[in-house]
């Protein structure tokens, strides 16, 4: 007899440990077990590894959802359904995270402890940070593989890293140079794109003299080395100076000679149109720079202090500096006006909190534009053995129909992003993470391959002693592993020869995968870098389609944040309603791509849902009796028409989930239940259940029976816990007994 009431966290941990213990996540286990058919197409989802810096967020439990409805439906429907799960050390923020709570708890900061033990305590929070995520995931009732769990710093994706780094190296991909990055002077350390942060900050704007022109800057501080002014040769104002040529004039700290610059990237309506440039501080102005063959000097250290070039400023923190620097502008009579109230973008740190500050640094860099031989391709576009770019190759894996990205708009910004691309900075000045595996022999002074004093992805040389070989300290950007992760967790490099993976092996089954989900911010910084990767390492795309769910705000459609107090954690609203009313409200109203606005009340309103489906149930089972169980099914036309209609509902429920409309598809079936079954269907046969006449109580009571079945069925992948719940009680035996497999999760979607 099922209870009056539905009580998720009665059973769901219960129902969770069953299918785990079954080994039916194991798509091995399904074929094995005969659940699936050997020769099955494979379905494989690769999980996007969340970061290992706390808990999950309502972000991750949108992902969990909708990657879970995909990876039932299509084991419900006889695939190979691998869904392979796993974490990432996330680099940056992890270590940012651990030296944040240490300096709280001991006032200690990493180089106090030392490289040995700080990297210890990360890996123990990391540990810890597991094992809460993969608690959560369990009961968001995420089926993943278990057995298959990798993290991005194990020892098998290490051994991927080192191979994935040592190939691009020997293919010309990747660089050691002096490039301008991103620098957190409060960090230490090179940050990528990705990791910043954009504000928009109100600052004046100072017009100066410099020379015959006036230029407007927002940060003085900067302009002690500048030497070259730069103006576009279209712009009439200064067709008189020739690029190239030279003017003597006062500048900050005494006369300089300045030289003109000619260059198209001048925005004639900015300012004056005429602007100075600092190549070591600002990445346009290091563009230009390399253009033209330009010098650059240091104006600012990496802890944001002002170097001897600034004269009588050298020492002081380059904001504490800029009130005095417009000062001594304005005795010299270089400060024209100032312009209050001037808007621009600052970029900051995500992680670790610091103003970044531009800098010119040798670093490692995944060259995007250089070519190179690409010996066997899969690509459609780019031809095996033919020469190619990484960037033509993130460009033709999408525009040639090979990957497909939901929704399809996103695909425009994703060909702007990759049009404009630069070289790639993988290297960090940071601890935790995957070292890079280059080793520079200690007599030598200068870094350079060429004259053999580095070994990559190796030990040092067989033969000398270790004492004379030194690691590069850094460590890679964390989407460097990241961006092997649909292959370097189903094998690679180990089951991959010959150009092409082993016959049998999980690479060989499993991938390319079919879906990358996941949200459309990190579409650049982690969509992109795994097409990069794959393309350059297999000549092949890492994934079929890439769908795209958009970010859960609040219920005003704010980011949530702590600071601001709106964040809801999943774990809550799963303890007051029941993990299948939080999925659902995480999928209801989501469309591809689309924000979703979340409240507690959504959450509420879908348990209501939940407990609907239990007595709709619980109603058909409760009219269950012996006699039926062998009683054959006679019905009338009207009841083989909402037969016809609850398979018509669930043939639509499917259509919508292999189109990937997740939210039309749990709609239907929310009201198919709801406003077909239970409204009408149920309320029309409640008399025939009572009816004297045996074959017609029967007949009344099959239909409800079967129908129900079919509403399990379609609801399974949405509302996995109580279909599951409500599965496990129907009754065994007799002519129409429709449990099919030991668990519904298994029941062949007809």
């Amino acid at each position: 007899m099922l209870e009056p009431q539905y009580d998720g966290n009665a059973v769901e941990g219960e129902i969770y440990r069953r299918w785990e213990a079954s080994g039916f996540f194991n798509p091995d286990t399904c074929v094995a077990k005969g659940a699936t058919k050997k020769n099955a197409k494979p379905f494989t989802i690769v999980l996007p590894p969340p970061n290992v810096t706390g808990t999950l967020h309502m972000g991750h439990a949108a992902m969990l959802v909708i990657e879970d409805i995909m990876v039932r439906y299509w084991r419900m429907k006889g695939r190979k359904a691998l869904w392979l799960p796993g974490t990432d050390h996330a680099a940056i923020a992890t270590q940012s995270k651990v030296e944040s709570l240490i300096y709280k708890k001991e006032g200690k900061n990493r180089h106090d402890l030392g490289r040995e033990e700080f990297l210890k305590r990360v890996r123990e929070f990391a540990a810890e940070s597991h094992d809460t995520i993969v608690n959560q995931m369990r009961r968001m009732g995420a089926s993943v593989d278990w057995s298959r769990e990798a993290y991005t710093l194990d020892e098998a994706r290490g051994e991927a890293v080192a191979t994935a780094f040592k190939r691009m190296y020997d293919m010309g991909l990747i660089y050691r140079g002096a490039r301008i990055v991103n620098w957190d002077p409060k960090m230490q350390t090179t940050v990528s794109d990705d990791e910043i942060e954009w504000r928009e900050e109100k600052v004046p704007l100072y017009y100066l003299q410099y020379g015959p022109f006036v230029i407007a800057t927002a940060r003085p501080e900067t302009k002690f080395g500048d030497k070259y002014v730069v103006v576009h040769p279209k712009d009439k104002r200064y067709a008189k100076y020739k690029g190239g040529e030279k003017l003597s004039l006062e500048w900050i700290n005494g006369p300089v000679i300045a030289t003109v610059v000619k260059d198209a990237v001048m925005d004639m309506d900015f300012g004056t149109g005429a602007m100075t440039i600092t190549p070591w501080h600002d990445a346009t102005d290091f563009e230009i720079a390399e253009r033209h063959g330009l010098d650059r000097e240091q104006i600012i250290d990496e802890r944001g202090k002002l170097l001897p070039v600034a004269g009588e400023f050298a020492g002081m923190k380059i904001r504490d500096a800029r009130a005095a620097i417009v000062e001594k502008l304005r005795q010299k009579s270089l400060l024209v006006k100032v312009e209050e109230g001037y808007v621009h973008r600052i970029a900051t740190s995500s992680r670790g909190g610091g103003r970044i500050e531009p800098q010119i640094k040798e670093q490692w860099f995944v060259a995007v534009n250089k070519k190179f031989t690409l010996e066997k391709s899969k690509i459609k576009g780019i031809r095996s053995g033919s020469e190619t770019t990484l960037k033509k190759i993130m460009l033709a894996a999408v525009a040639g129909g090979q990957i497909e990205i939901i929704p399809k708009r996103f695909e425009k910004i994703y060909f702007h992003w990759i049009e404009n691309l630069r070289d790639w900075c993988i290297s960090r000045q940071i601890w935790f993470g995957h070292r890079i595996p280059v080793w520079y022999h200690r007599a030598f002074a200068k870094v350079s391959a060429d004259n053999g004093n580095e070994m990559i992805a190796g030990d040092p040389p067989a033969g000398g002693a270790e004492m004379d070989w030194a690691q590069d300290p850094d460590t890679l950007d964390t989407w460097f592993s990241s961006g092997l992760w649909t292959f370097s967790t189903l094998g690679w490099p180990l089951d991959y020869a010959r150009s092409k993976p082993k016959k049998g092996s999980d690479l060989a089954t499993y991938h390319p995968t079919d879906v990358l989900e996941t949200g459309y911010d990190i579409l650049f910084f982690w969509v992109a870098r795994m097409i990069l990767m794959t393309g350059a390492l297999l000549g092949d795309i890492p994934f079929r389609t890439v769908y795209l769910h958009g970010l859960v705000r609040d219920e005003k459609g704010k980011k949530m944040s702590k600071t601001d107090g709106n964040v809801i954690d999943p774990l809550d609203m799963i303890r007051k309603y029941n993990a299948d009313a939080t999925r659902l409200s995480l999928v209801m109203g989501a469309a591809p791509g689309s924000d979703i606005k979340l409240s507690e009340d959504k959450v509420r309103g879908y348990r209501n849902f939940t407990t609907k489906i239990w007595n709709v149930g619980r109603f058909v089972l409760m009219h269950y009796t012996p006699e039926f169980a062998n009683q054959h099914a006679v019905f009338s036309v009207s009841d083989k028409k909402h037969l016809a209609g609850a398979v018509k509902a669930k043939r639509e429920v499917a259509r919508f989930i292999e189109k990937f409309q997740f939210h039309r598809a749990a709609e239907r079936a929310y009201h198919y239940l709801w406003h077909t079954f239970a409204d009408k269907i149920i309320e029309a046969k409640k008399e025939d259940l009572k009816d004297a006449d045996a074959k017609k109580a029967a007949a009344a009571y099959h239909l409800l029976e079967a129908i129900l079945m079919e509403c399990l069925v379609m609801l399974h992948p949405f509302v996995p816990f109580v279909t599951e719940a409500l599965y496990q009680n129907l009754p065994a035996g007799g002519k129409n007994f429709r449990r099919e497999r030991e668990f519904l999760m298994m029941n062949p979607w007809k």
